[in-house]
């Protein structure tokens, strides 16, 4: 019988609202695999938690005695581990291309964060608020509320940077073709990120990219509607 598997999931203020972009990557990562997952509510806060996993970050994963921090490190150990599972990548060539789609999506969180980062905060848990207010201003150099302050302004140009994914999305269901691959659920994390936390919309409703989003939260019996969002 299978083992399960542990991942240290980030949780808001409600336990179930589950809104790290990476560890969605790989919640969706693991469902692909067909492997079964204990999922562990975890805050920003909560350091001595995954201190094993030498490292302060999620997601997590434990697999018996062995703890992998970081998703691209933890997509390939499970592509690695369990290759008799349905593989993430298509291949070797897929794997590379997949490295790629995963530092676009690494961009992506960057772009969204401008647009979203003080509705994270109404909705982390209460004893992270003054880390998460005082890291993220840190990083933004500037309060949180002027961060946000001009994002109409500068919405137009966040759609026009998605037209490479749009033209893709209009020709093909995923990424990966027919069926999605870790391509997918890798840039498909920062848009449940922002539908987690945010009721601004990012997408227009009748965007390729917004069609895409919709198909992967019904993908595996709807695990990516399984947390509370906002329809943005």
């Amino acid at each position: 019988m299978t083992k399960t598997l542990r991942l240290f999931d980030l949780a808001g203020a409600e336990l179930d609202r589950r809104f790290s972009p990476y560890c969605w990557r790989i919640r969706l990562a693991l469902a692909h695999k067909n492997l079964p997952v204990e999922t562990i509510p975890w805050r920003f806060t909560e350091k001595e938690e995954i201190s094993p996993s030498g490292q302060a970050l999620v997601p997590v994963l434990v697999d018996g005695d062995q703890w992998i921090a970081d998703s691209w490190t933890i997509a390939n150990y499970l592509e690695d581990k369990y290759p008799n599972a349905p593989s993430l990548f298509g291949g070797p060539a897929g794997r590379s291309l997949s490295r790629h789609y995963s530092d676009i999506a690494d961009g992506l969180v960057r772009a969204m964060f401008p647009f979203v980062v003080l509705d994270v905060l109404q909705h982390v848990a209460e004893k992270d608020r003054d880390y998460f207010r005082a890291s993220r201003e840190k990083r933004a150099n500037a309060k949180l509320e002027t961060v946000v302050s001009d994002r109409d302004k500068r919405l137009p140009d966040f759609r026009a940077s998605l037209a490479a994914l749009r033209f893709t999305l209009k020709s093909q269901p995923f990424l990966g073709g027919d069926q999605p691959l870790y391509a997918d659920y890798a840039v498909f994390g920062p848009f449940q990120w922002a539908r987690c936390v945010s009721p601004y919309a990012l997408l227009e409703k009748d965007d390729p990219v917004r069609h895409w989003r919709d198909r992967l939260l019904d993908c595996f019996d709807g695990l990516g509607r399984q947390t509370p969002a906002y329809d943005a």
